[in-house]
C-alpha cells in the first residue's frame, strides 16, 4: 500500500505564533502516525515561485494522511498556522 504525505509550502508572517503551532502540532501528528521527512531547512527554488518553507510529513497510507489532516485536534491547532502564515497544504498518495 502506498504511503500518504501531507506536504506544506509556507511563508511565515508571525514567527512567534508559528513556533507555537510547531510545538503543538508535532505531538498530535506524531500520535497519528506522522514521520517528518522535511521540516524547513535549506532549499533552492530551481523553477517557478513558491513559499519560503517546505514540510513533508509521511504517513503509513493516504487514508491516514487525510485522517490526520482532518483530525479535530490538529484542525484546532492549524488555526494558529492559518493566522500566522500563508500556506498551501496538500495530501498526496506516494508511489506504489
Amino acid at each position: 500500500m502506498p504511503k500518504g504525505y501531507i506536504i506544506g509550502h509556507i511563508t511565515v508572517k508571525d514567527p512567534d505564533a508559528y513556533k507555537e503551532y510547531i510545538e503543538k502540532d508535532t505531538p498530535i501528528l506524531q500520535s497519528l502516525g506522522a514521520r517528518f521527512i522535511v521540516r524547513g531547512g535549506q532549499s533552492t527554488v530551481m523553477e517557478g515561485t513558491v513559499h519560503e518553507r517546505h514540510v513533508v510529513i509521511e504517513f503509513p497510507s493516504y487514508a491516514e494522511a487525510l485522517a490526520a489532516y482532518n483530525d479535530p485536534d490538529y484542525q484546532a491547532v492549524a488555526e494558529i498556522r492559518r493566522a500566522s502564515a500563508e500556506s498551501t497544504i496538500l495530501v498526496v498518495e506516494g508511489a506504489a
